[in-house]
């Protein structure tokens, strides 16, 4: 998978390397800011103390 993104990147190799950080920061940041908030209510972790 990583290796067809890599290939499928346009530009010299400078440029790829850039575009894949973006690329993983982009996902990062749509993992942090809509994923995890939207998931948070539905875990169990909510209850931490012990009856």
């Amino acid at each position: 998978m990583y290796a067809w993104i890599w290939r499928h990147l346009p530009g010299p190799t400078a440029a790829k390397v850039v575009e894949a950080l973006v690329l993983v920061l982009g996902v990062v940041a749509l993992l942090m800011l809509v994923v995890f908030p939207w998931v948070e209510p539905l875990l169990p972790f909510n209850q931490v103390t012990t009856g």
